[in-house]
């Protein structure tokens, strides 16, 4: 009969060869193994006394080994996930009217409007595009001070206009620049910037769609067009639970509808409300990220196409990783693994490090790359 040492005792095994069996064997074997589910994998839980004891650990012979094995491999273990993304210019920005007149001119769809250019025409004077975070929402005149200000005399400088310190008061030498890029502009020269003559945005922008058309009237609050930026980034939302992954300045991998991949880095992280699918249904909360394309070449002639965005939150370089199934729980608490070396196996427990793609970094005494440890099926 074949048998298997455990605590200093001989096991029957589950076969014996005759019906007589010596009393109190087989007590040991319902508090030694124990199969789990936990992280995917199947663990088998090891009563502690004397499975670990001493340096080569107990043995078993070669006729009640493992079912399956697997080979302790060094590696660099990724903890990552995959994402659908659209590539695009990134959010997508509506401007409205601020104040009544007749549209008179628009510009094309996929047109580039930079700083001190028109973005629209509105009973033929020139609505200008000029950089800042703070949108317009008042008229800007002598006395007034904000972000705002400092925004716009921040433009009126980069423009070309002095004669004034950039700060966020608007003072009379703010005024006379104002009164110079007015006449330069074709506007009455006032000295006071209406709200409605400029439009603010963080860059350069590129018209995505036209929402009016040249003659119609308008009203303050009606759309006339949509823009985004001018860099083709890449727009991925993920469930909240997923937010860890998506950590502003990370690096990712995107791949393209042609199967190349590139590098790209998450710019911009945000939490957006997202209605239900059906009408009772309740909103979603999802994270929205941002990614840029570092090889902007490499989407050339796509607008817009869906990609792949691969994700990682955490890295281990050059560990030992097994299975997880590999792993054997011990009731004392802690992890083990079953070493097989010839026909025999030994116990021997583990530390546990980042889980990832089906596999655990582990370390342990006398572990090294290239053993076989025990698996199940």
């Amino acid at each position: 009969m074949g048998m298997t040492t455990v605590d200093g005792k001989a096991e029957p095994d589950a076969t014996p060869a005759r019906p007589r069996r010596r009393r109190g064997r087989g007590k040991v074997v319902a508090g030694l193994l124990i199969v789990l589910a936990a992280a995917g994998g199947g663990f088998v839980a090891i009563n502690s006394a004397g499975l670990l004891k001493g340096a080569s650990g107990p043995t078993q012979s070669a006729n009640v080994l493992p079912p399956a094995t697997a080979t302790v491999a060094k590696q660099t273990l990724n903890d990552t996930m995959d994402a659908d993304g659209e590539l695009g210019y990134g959010p997508v920005t509506t401007a409205v009217t601020r104040k009544p007149g007749t549209i008179t001119w628009l510009p094309e769809s996929g047109r580039q409007v930079t700083r001190g250019k028109s973005l629209y025409r509105l009973d033929n004077d020139p609505v200008t595009l000029m950089y800042g975070d703070t949108p317009a929402y008042r008229d800007l005149k002598i006395g007034v001070e904000g972000n705002d200000v400092e925004n716009l005399e921040r433009n009126l400088s980069k423009l070309g206009y002095d004669g004034f310190t950039v700060d966020d008061e608007y003072t009379y030498d703010t005024a006379e620049a104002v009164m110079e890029w007015q006449e330069d502009r074709g506007l009455d020269e006032t000295g006071v910037v209406e709200l409605g003559r400029v439009v603010f945005a963080p860059g350069k922008v590129r018209v995505e769609s036209i929402e009016s058309e040249e003659g119609q009237p308008a009203q303050p609050g009606q759309k006339v067009l949509t823009y985004t930026g001018t860099s083709k980034v890449v727009t991925v939302e993920l469930e909240a639970e997923d937010q860890r992954m998506a950590k502003k300045g990370a690096k990712v991998e995107v791949t393209l509808p042609d199967g190349k991949s590139v590098k790209g880095k998450v710019t911009e992280v945000a939490t957006v409300i997202v209605p239900g699918e059906s009408q009772n249904a309740d909103p979603e909360t999802r994270v929205e990220a941002l990614v840029s394309i570092g090889n902007a070449k490499a989407a050339n002639g796509l607008d817009k196409a869906s990609v792949d965005v691969t994700f990682t939150a955490s890295q281990r370089k050059n560990v030992l990783t097994v299975p997880v199934a590999a792993l054997v729980a011990l009731q004392e608490g802690g992890f083990g693994l079953e070493i097989i070396e010839g026909g025999t196996s030994r116990y021997i427990a583990v530390e546990t490090g980042l889980f990832a793609g089906g596999r655990v970094e582990v370390e342990g005494d006398g572990l090294t790359e290239g053993m076989t440890v025990g698996m199940p099926k």
